[in-house]
């Protein structure tokens, strides 16, 4: 790997200008049909207001007009849970087992599986077995499970969030990972232009649609890319400690603007109430980083057995993620923030992070995140996407999300020192987006900001982004071609060679 060279008027000319053209495009944008003022406050949370009326409508029902509506009941029996749990967890070891043997991360067999056991493909093949496996009123749990799952998930996200890492690379890492950030996020609110007279929800203003539009085409999947690049044995090369740290910066900046414009949306255009959220988050970051994190390392002074640590200290754990989910729901900016954050305050010292890894990760990995893929699946519907001009704005969209991410980062990291070869396979990595882009569409389904169908247009471009990037990295590290040679063998203008 090039020695790194970064200029602060390099970060200007990736950032600052794709700033000014998001400025632009946010002042000049479309006319807003209706304000987010008019969403009431009285609108309760996780609602939105359906097409033509301003009535609240509970978002699992907008989400899904023929997939089953998520509601809690205390009817729904134990039995049809347990065949829930089971099929839901037979499908994704199966679907996971398969993606792993042709050289694909086991998560998107998993994201496969609740796609097929869905409404677009269980729903449509099997009604009656859908119908009676995944009733209506048993959706309500299986939600609240898979939202304690991601919150969980989001806490180790934070957990591995490697600091050392992030300083030593800091100067480079910043550069690349802004770049991969500011390109697909101004080129996200460009496409909101066209996309909001058609997939728009109805009294959503063009502003947060926009932003967050940006925003999700903005995300890098941490987990899945420090998979990929253990199987692909780069963890301990220069390139790989550098796509580390590049999706460290990425989590955090990313996570930031998520923030802020989740704030925006659940303030109703209120100021007052936008500057208590965006003024109590920070003063809460301040707390769990400068006086919970030096109480937090106390734990890592109690000695493990066996490698494990006890039930008193994963309790304080588990305290300390729920009670800072809880806080950052009630400021405003959504449960999963308190929970990367709380993963972030904890100590690093004495094998502790892996300690507390390993013994939430079998619970979670093998049952919980199959639910949120399940809980997803059930929420999407891909007869939307064929409805209308719903294939070309999918399209658009994976366009814009790969072009905006693969070249945002290529181009940052050729400009700090970077060869081709090693700047192009830092794009494709960075273009990782699995889970982590799951997790933001359900959260913009949730406020409203999204429709259905955009919802499902988004899955399309997460699972697409995320499967491409192990045979696109082989193909723009192979030694024996050049870089144009790659880019056409990407096109499929000549024949991919072999590859491991």
């Amino acid at each position: 790997m090039s020695e790194t060279r970064v200029s602060p008027l390099h970060y200007l000319l990736l950032v600052g200008i794709p700033a000014i053209v998001l400025a632009l495009v946010l002042w000049f944008g479309p006319d807003q049909q209706s304000t987010l003022a008019t969403i009431t406050s009285n609108t309760p949370h996780g609602a939105v207001v359906s097409a033509g009326t301003s009535s609240a409508v509970p978002i699992a029902e907008a989400a899904t007009t023929s997939a089953p509506k998520a509601t809690a009941s205390a009817n729904v029996k134990v039995g049809l849970l347990v065949a829930q749990l089971l099929v839901v967890l037979i499908a994704a070891r199966a679907t996971g087992y398969l993606l792993e043997r042709i050289g694909q991360p086991s998560v998107i067999g998993e994201m496969l599986a609740g796609i097929l056991l869905g409404p677009s493909i269980l729903g449509a093949l099997l009604p009656d077995v859908s119908t009676t496996l995944f009733p209506a009123e048993s959706l309500g749990f299986l939600s609240a499970l898979s939202q304690l799952g991601v919150l969980m998930f989001l806490f180790l996200v934070g957990l591995h969030l490697d600091l050392n890492s992030l300083r030593r690379q800091a100067g480079a890492a910043v550069i690349a990972s802004h770049a991969s950030i500011a390109a697909p996020f101004t080129m996200g609110v460009v496409l909101a232009v066209w996309l909001y007279p058609k997939v728009a929800p109805s009294n959503v203003a063009f502003a947060p649609f926009a932003l967050f539009v940006g925003a999700a085409m903005s995300v890098t999947a941490f987990p899945v890319l420090a998979r990929i690049l253990e199987d692909k044995g780069l963890t301990k090369t220069p390139l790989g400690g550098l796509a580390i740290a590049c999706a460290a910066v990425d989590d955090v900046t990313a996570w930031c603007l998520l923030a802020a414009v989740v704030a925006l949306v659940r303030a109703n255009g209120v100021a007052t109430t936008l500057l208590f959220t965006l003024g109590g988050s920070l003063a809460f970051v301040i707390v769990m980083l400068k006086v919970a994190r030096p109480m937090l390392a106390r734990l890592a002074e109690k000695p493990l057995v066996n490698g494990r640590i006890g039930a008193s200290t994963m309790g304080v754990v588990i305290v300390t993620v729920l009670s800072s989910a809880l806080v950052t729901e009630w400021l405003g900016i959504h449960a999963l923030f308190g929970a990367f954050l709380a993963g972030v305050a904890m100590p690093r010292a004495h094998a502790f992070p892996e300690a507390v890894a390993s013994q939430l990760s079998d619970l979670l990995v093998i049952l919980l995140l199959p639910l949120f893929f399940a809980y997803t699946g059930l929420r999407t519907r891909f007869d939307l996407i064929a409805a209308g001009d719903g294939l070309l704005i999918t399209v658009a969209v994976l366009v814009v999300a790969v072009a905006g991410k693969v070249g945002g980062t290529a181009f940052a990291a050729r400009l700090s020192g970077q060869s081709w070869r090693d700047a192009g396979a830092l794009g494709v990595l960075m273009n990782t987006r699995g889970l982590m882009e799951l997790v933001v569409l359900h959260m913009g389904l949730d406020l409203g900001v999204i429709s259905p169908e955009l919802f499902a247009m988004m899955v399309v471009m997460a699972l697409v982004t995320t499967v491409m990037t192990a045979p696109l990295l082989a193909v723009v590290r192979a030694p024996s071609l050049s870089l144009s040679d790659s880019l056409l063998t990407v096109s499929g203008d000549h024949p991919r060679p072999s590859q491991r």
